[in-house]
């Protein structure tokens, strides 16, 4: 059975007064929850502030990108070893942000799988196509390159501990949400790209989220299908009563 998880990408917000508010208010009244894993993901800045506000609790801390180097000339640049030493536990890799607007590709992407993997971190891989990629039947395609070039030369005993995030593109940030269906159908598919990298049981153990205009309203149907184990969170996170009802979803 594999454990749910709910991330919370913060993105570009919150300051932070307001980090540490947020997630000591989701420390609190997260505390109860015992069967499930709760993820924050703030900015660079205030990830330290909060690690500390939900130290002992419930939630633990993602940073949303990171370098695949430990140290060096590399100005601006965040690696796993200090993330983690700032208090992380997760990092994203690949958000279609990072893939659009920072322009990264999949080898780079796998440089950081690697990396966090090497630093004894968990990363969340982000998959997704762009609408014009589904419209033209490219989908099936994108997610098995992003995924197949992603996880690279990574062991089987590794790749069992990747949590792999589908987000639509067309989805994110859009108000538009995959249907339950449409949803399942990645999922699945994904699932089935990860068996033949790996083993059927590593597959049938390996975490996939969605993301893409996550609501409380939304949420218990697509988490009710067989293979999406979780949500990887934007607008909703930043809400405190959101995401707390999100966490609760229907189980």
């Amino acid at each position: 059975m594999r454990r749910p998880l709910i991330a919370g990408n913060w993105k570009l917000h919150k300051t932070l007064k307001e980090s540490h508010d947020l997630a000591a208010g989701l420390a609190k009244e997260l505390a109860e929850v015992s069967d499930i894993d709760i993820v924050v993901a703030p900015v660079y800045t205030s990830i330290a502030t909060v690690a500390t506000a939900v130290k002992g609790s419930t939630v633990s801390v993602a940073a949303q990108n990171c370098y695949p180097e430990e140290t060096g000339a590399y100005t601006g640049e965040v690696s796993p070893l200090l993330l983690k030493d700032a208090g992380c536990e997760y990092i994203i890799i690949g958000h279609s942000e990072r893939r659009q607007l920072i322009q990264e590709s999949n080898q780079l992407i796998n440089l950081k799988v690697k990396k966090v993997l090497d630093t004894n971190l968990l990363p969340i891989l982000c998959i997704g196509e762009t609408l014009e990629q589904r419209e033209n039947g490219e989908m099936l395609e994108v997610l098995a390159s992003q995924l197949k070039e992603g996880l690279a030369d990574i062991s089987n005993e590794q790749l069992g501990k990747v949590v792999v995030a589908y987000e639509p593109v067309w989805a994110i940030g859009t108000g538009v949400t995959a249907s339950d269906e449409q949803a399942q159908e990645a999922h699945s598919f994904i699932r089935g790209v990860i068996q033949g990298l790996s083993t059927p049981e590593i597959a049938a153990d390996c975490r996939i989220l969605y993301g893409g205009s996550v609501k409380p309203d939304n949420v218990n149907g697509l988490l009710a299908q067989d293979d999406i184990d979780g949500a990887l969170v934007g607008g909703a996170s930043l809400k405190l009563d959101d995401f707390v009802r999100l966490v609760n979803f229907k189980r």
